[in-house]
Formats: structure tokens, sequence, C-alpha cells
């Protein structure tokens, strides 16, 4: 039975569905639109595609991220409101592990790259062993030049993945032993979100709707400066 994901982490907009055997259909989009604006018609044109009723659907599945504060809340709520009314399972991917679904082969390095503002970048290794996704180094928040010096260090070729990786293309094409995943697998997509959802449902690792967040690993810039200001405020 059919699974919808969704993927609002970055500035792309992303809706699939899928089956453990078949990719039933995907819309992405990658422009400079409010996730707001687009994400229902690519979620309604995603079930079109694929002949999918709502209620022939039997999970919704969401990407937690890091990513944009924005674009996880709206694709959060979105996914928290259908599981709700549908009454199904939602299950939540970190975008790290959802970027490293494009390469699944062994002795490759997946690296991910993305934008945590002010020169910084969520950064996390991944690669496959036995066909299992292995974390080599967790998500963190690091300066860029740190996590390429990282890359650079590693005992297998790396390709550099996420809305950085995008961004600065030639800063990365420079360094040895880093290769630029191409154009169309370098962003997040939903059909990743969808597969590594049906595989955690498998495991029977469901989130809870009432208590699943997104992933933020550092606060947002609104919270740093409304802790700043309370904090002038009491000196």
């Amino acid at each position: 039975m059919p699974i919808l994901a969704i993927d609002t982490a970055t500035m792309v907009s992303s809706a699939a569905v899928a089956t453990h055997d078949r990719l039933l259909s995907e819309v992405t989009m990658q422009l400079k639109k409010p996730q707001s604006e687009v994400l229902m018609d690519h979620i309604i044109d995603a079930l079109t595609i694929a002949q999918t009723g709502k209620n022939d659907l039997t999970a919704i599945a969401v990407n937690i991220g890091p990513g944009s504060f924005t674009g996880l809340r709206i694709g959060m709520a979105a996914a928290k409101m259908m599981a709700y009314a549908l009454k199904i399972p939602i299950v939540g991917i970190d975008a790290g592990t959802i970027l490293a679904y494009h390469f699944p082969v062994e002795n490759v390095y997946s690296a991910v790259f993305i934008d945590a503002q002010k020169e910084n970048v969520y950064f996390a290794v991944y690669n496959w062993q036995n066909r299992q996704l292995v974390t080599v180094k967790p998500m963190t928040v690091m300066k860029l030049e740190a996590a390429l010096e990282i890359c650079r260090k590693m005992d297998y070729p790396v390709i550099a993945l996420g809305d950085i990786a995008q961004k600065k293309q030639s800063l990365f094409a420079e360094r040895a032993n880093i290769h630029l995943a191409p154009p169309y697998l370098i962003m997040p997509r939903a059909a990743n979100v969808a597969f590594a959802g049906l595989a955690k449902l498998d495991r029977n690792l469901p989130d809870n709707i009432m208590t699943m967040e997104p992933l933020y690993i550092r606060r947002s810039e609104a919270e740093v400066l409304w802790e700043k200001r309370q904090k002038d405020c009491n000196k």
C-alpha cells in the first residue's frame, strides 16, 4: 500500500507517492517560491499522477531537518494534519539520511552540507555497508572549511550533497577527494523520504504524531535575538 512523502526542508518543494517496490509519482520543484504557496498543490498532483486517493494511503513520511526553519514547520504541519485526519502512521526522516539515499553503494562517503547560516553548515557523513546506511559522522553544525578538511582526509571518495554544495560548486570542485553530486541528485527529494520512511516503518518505528518535532540542531536567529534582548532589558 502506498505512502505519501513530503520534503520542504530546503528551497526544494517535493511530494511523492511510493510502495515498497515502486515510485508511483514525484513532483519536485526548486524555485524561489514560498513552500506555503506550492506544497499542497504538489501533494495533490503527486496523488493524482499516482492514481491514489487519500484514503488509499497507509502512512505519511516527512523530512524533519535540519534545514529552513520555516520550511520545516510547513512540511511538518501538513504531514501531521494529514496523518491525524486519515488516522495513519507518521514517520520523520532526517535530511542527512534522505540525501544519503541517493548513493546506496559501498566504498563511497556521502557528505551532507546544508546551510546553517553565517558560514556554518549542518554537516554529516554516511556510507552503506551490507545494504544498510551507516552514520560515519553524526549531523552537527560547523564551519564549512572545517567540514571540507574532514572530507579531504577520508579514505574513500566523498560525494558532496546539499544546498551549500550546490551554491558553492566552485569551492568544492577545487578540493581533492571531493566530488559534487550531479544536479539531479545534489538536493533532497521526496522519493528518498518515501523509501527511507518505508524502511523505518518496516522496523516498526513510527513516530508519535503528538511529540514529533523538527530537527533544528541550532536555535533560530529570532530566538537568539529575543534572548539577547531579554538579557539587555535585565541589565
